[in-house]
């Protein structure tokens, strides 16, 4: 494996653990997440979320409305 892609595996790691953890954090489900995401006019099932938070290759867009969903304000990026 390349080195960079190595670099941007543990990027999307991160992203992916951060992710969980806020939503653990707040105790929201995807199924919850799924219906706040849809109520903020970005349709998205608990299947859907469950596989983009599982790849962790979801873009930050996608991530910033998850947060913007859950009600976090802010996060800490340290793992």
């Amino acid at each position: 494996m390349p080195k960079d892609l190595a670099v941007v595996e543990d990027y999307e790691t991160k992203a992916k653990n951060i992710l969980k953890a806020e939503l653990k954090r707040r105790g929201v489900t995807y199924g919850q997440l799924a219906d706040r995401l849809t109520a903020l006019g970005t349709p998205e099932t608990e299947r859907n979320i469950a596989n983009k938070i599982s790849r962790g290759s979801f873009t930050a867009a996608f991530f910033m409305m998850c947060m913007d969903a859950i009600g976090a304000h802010s996060v800490n990026l340290e793992t």
